[in-house]
């Protein structure tokens, strides 16, 4: 029994840990070169038998045979503020969109809010400027409406706005 209540004691211990590492922050640099799966601070959703995932040193989307599901990648908590936010995307051809979504509960689609209308996406870098009240995550939104198609995300730059 004491062994069952110690085990429990240390993997609370290490959870409360995991998620004290996640806390809001202002800046976020990535260029995604380690990744070999999703940063345990970020979240990857991907619908029907789409898939989202690390590799290659960028952030890839998939849509395999489910065009038109929603794909999004939430970022970490930010701190309340005005930022400017770039990234390097692009796709292998046909009609793809990205849209930025203020994200409330990672876990509940209910709770995005667009905070950027979405845009084509055409092979440039990509900036926005960003304003957000309160502390929130965001979410960017890729939306493929073909068949094995790809968009490629690198160089995630979020910079506090002077």
């Amino acid at each position: 029994m004491k062994k069952i209540i110690l085990a429990g004691m240390v993997a609370l211990g290490g959870f409360l840990t995991v998620q004290a590492q996640c806390k809001a922050v202002s800046t976020i640099t990535e260029n995604f070169d380690t990744w070999k799966d999703i940063n345990k601070c970020w979240t990857a959703q991907a619908g029907g038998k789409t898939m989202l995932y690390a590799s290659d040193k960028k952030i890839i989307f998939y849509s395999m045979y489910s065009p038109g599901e929603n794909m999004y990648l939430v970022t970490p908590k930010i701190k309340a503020g005005n930022y400017s936010l770039s990234l390097d995307i692009s796709d292998n051809g046909g009609e793809t969109t990205l849209e930025i979504f203020s994200v409330s509960n990672t876990s509940d689609t209910q709770s995005y809010v667009s905070i950027a209308k979405p845009s084509k996406i055409t092979g440039d870098k990509k900036t926005f400027n960003i304003s957000v009240k309160k502390e929130t995550h965001l979410g960017l939104k890729v939306l493929l409406n073909g068949v094995h198609q790809a968009v490629y995300l690198d160089n995630f730059s979020l910079k506090p706005k002077k």
